[in-house]
């Protein structure tokens, strides 16, 4: 089992900054694809990032390519995701995701664990 907790979401202007990280414990998670995800009221979960095993490749969302980066340091078991630019649409949920797999891209059913979520805001 892994059990996932983000952290680092709040409330931003439109243009700011927030770096989101997953912690993850009862495994380690060095060998295992992470995503991240977000849902805004009234939609769907949609896929934002995944990074590989080794972090050597990562994958995103076309609407925040550019914008957010996604990175992970095995050695403390976490995951981040520094966004950047933020926009009034970026406010939802987000939730970050283990996979059983090395690699993994935008399917939530690629993807076995999830946190319960962090809020992020961005006002205009």
């Amino acid at each position: 089992q892994v059990q996932l907790v983000e952290s680092g979401g709040g409330m931003v202007q439109a243009g700011d900054s927030l770096r989101l990280s997953c912690a993850a414990s009862g495994r380690t998670v060095s060998s295992l694809a992470m995503g991240w995800f977000r849902q805004a009221p009234g939609k769907e979960r949609e896929f934002v990032a995944s990074i590989n095993w080794s972090g050597a490749n990562t994958y995103y969302a076309d609407s925040v390519k550019g914008r957010f980066t996604v990175s992970r340091d095995n050695a403390k078991n976490t995951v981040y995701l520094r966004m950047n630019s933020l926009k009034p649409e970026d406010t939802a949920v987000y939730y970050c995701a283990a996979s059983l797999g090395m690699v993994a891209r935008d399917s939530p059913a690629e993807y076995h664990y999830w946190g319960q979520g962090t809020q992020a805001t961005v006002s205009s």
